[in-house]
């Protein structure tokens, strides 16, 4: 397995390719890789108490605006994959860097990366630097 990037917090979770996430080879079809990026960016936003719904509650929404996904390898029908994501970015915009892994052998699959920012609920205003809510959150999560 390579070094993973710095990040100032980080999840990873397990997938089992699901037989309807393939081609009719077996193969993951590409654009799972994305569901899987989500999979684990939701455990990584619920590790510091900040899912979706939170985020709701705060008054901000955080759609995402740039992905990228680097395809190293293919994953097939019932391979176990390991999802890491972690925040490299978070003062401005919110970025998260993923690498999928075959569990097994440690091979690196895909990497990429998302970019959110924060939309104001009350005004639907891009914010120009993230809110409080979600840079409270990371210290608190950095102290520990």
């Amino acid at each position: 397995m390579t070094k993973l990037p710095d990040a100032m917090v980080a999840e990873t979770i397990t997938v089992s390719v699901p037989f309807y996430d393939t081609d009719p080879m077996g193969v993951t079809w590409h654009g799972n890789y994305l569901k899987y990026f989500e999979l684990a960016r939701c455990a990584l936003l619920d590790k510091i108490d900040f899912g979706y719904r939170r985020m709701t509650e705060c008054g901000y929404a955080w759609p995402i605006v740039d992905v990228r996904v680097k395809y190293v390898k293919s994953s097939l029908f019932e391979q176990i994959l390991s999802v890491w994501a972690g925040i490299v970015e978070y003062e401005n915009r919110l970025k998260i860097e993923y690498r999928i892994y075959d569990q097994n052998t440690g091979e690196l699959v895909t990497t990429g990366f998302t970019i959110q920012i924060a939309i104001d609920l009350g005004t639907k205003e891009m914010c120009f630097e993230s809110p409080d809510a979600l840079k409270q959150r990371i210290e608190i999560f950095k102290s520990q």
